[in-house]
């Protein structure tokens, strides 16, 4: 069910989607009265390590803070290159220079989105001690022909789109012994109203992790409160994730087959209709192993199809203006050909588990009409 709203449901570019527990879920962890990190959320970590088959999972507030996490865990300080895709949300870049590093963007496939092995290694300097790749839309991304373990080089997978998703392999993303973070926002594959969650490479660096996100404390919450001390071990951080957010996010696991079955048809419906478009083209997920998380196009005169979509109440979105042009980052600017051309072609279309084919097809004959030639 859409999260309750009077709005229609090809208004929305995105929306929660709740399956109803979540009400018991939270009226349970509120009653329980501790807010903080308990039992809950250690429950939610083992239910996705099951659900990922890796051994360990950390979960953490946001998944801004679990890139932030995952870029200091693996030694990224002032000065240091993160080789990353300027196209991503911005938060991605703030993860990086919060954690001292500075970005290097690398251009991308126009045709995905995401960056490539070729595009990767052209970005690459002597200062590189880390890349980060965006899996856009749900994409996995695979980088292991560049072997930039043996180079040094750390890869951080930013997954905030890709929770579900697998390589073509079969492995699931968050499977294949990177460090890779995910997103449980609002409109994300899952929700914990807000959240994250980061798979560590091995134990050790799990732990390294758990002590992080709870301020350099090594023990939890819940044994720190039997005992009249406490040790600080290192630095940390408040990013732990709460019992009321862990509580949403195992009823949303628990029900996330049901999800997968409705964003992967939606995907496939509107694939099927935008075919009749032939001055559309869908930017690919790679849908047979991709749980997607939106539907992008690329189309002429952008900001105009925009402006008579949403006065159609249709809507539309970009994800996402490119990050190398924006003010707080141009002292990192350099030249990306396929990311400022199609850039200025972007155009998110609704797509949330609450629609229906027939609403499919609505946005997409408000498209076709945005884009006639008599619209003009």
């Amino acid at each position: 069910m859409l999260a309750p709203t009077d709005t229609p449901a090809v208004a929305r570019n995105a929306a929660p989607y709740l399956h109803g527990p979540e009400t018991d879920a939270l009226t349970g962890a509120l009653a329980a009265g501790q807010y903080g990190h308990n039992t809950e959320t250690e429950s939610f970590e083992q239910e996705l390590a099951e659900y990922l088959g890796v051994a360990d999972v950390v979960t953490v507030h946001r998944g801004t803070a679990a890139l932030h996490m995952a870029l200091m865990a693996v030694g990224i300080g002032r000065g240091d290159e993160v080789v990353v895709p300027s196209q991503t949300f911005c938060a991605t870049i703030h993860a990086i220079r919060a954690a001292g590093g500075v970005p290097r963007f690398a251009d991308i496939d126009p045709a995905t989105q995401c960056v490539t092995p070729e595009t990767v290694e052209a970005a690459i300097t002597a200062n590189t001690r880390a890349v980060l790749p965006v899996f856009y839309g749900g994409r996995a991304v695979d980088l292991t022909e560049l072997r930039l373990g043996d180079r040094e080089i750390a890869v951080v997978e930013d997954a905030a789109h890709a929770f579900g998703s697998r390589h073509r392999d079969g492995r699931r993303v968050g499977a294949t012994g990177q460090l890779t973070c995910f997103s449980f926002g609002p409109i994300k594959n899952i929700t914990c109203l807000e959240g994250g969650a980061i798979v560590a490479r091995n134990r050790r660096e799990a732990e390294r992790l758990r002590t992080m996100r709870t301020l350099g404390i090594r023990v939890n919450q819940l044994t720190r409160i039997r005992t009249t001390d406490y040790r600080v071990d290192g630095h940390g951080l408040p990013y732990h994730l709460s019992a009321v957010h862990a509580a949403v996010g195992r009823v949303q696991l628990a029900h996330f087959d049901h999800v997968v079955g409705l964003r992967t048809a939606l995907w496939r419906s509107y694939a099927r209709a935008l075919a009749a478009l032939g001055e559309v083209k869908l930017i690919d997920v790679d849908i047979d192993n991709t749980v997607p998380f939106n539907v992008v196009v690329l189309v002429d005169d952008r900001d105009q199809v925009f402006a008579r979509m949403k006065a159609a109440g249709i809507g539309v979105g970009v994800h996402y203006p490119p990050n190398h042009t924006q003010p707080a980052f141009e002292r990192w600017h350099r030249r990306l050909p396929a990311t400022e051309r199609t850039a200025p072609q972007l155009l998110s279309l609704p797509f949330h588990p609450a629609m229906t084919d027939a609403d499919v097809a609505t946005v997409v004959e408000a498209l076709a009409a945005a884009l006639a030639p008599a619209a003009t």
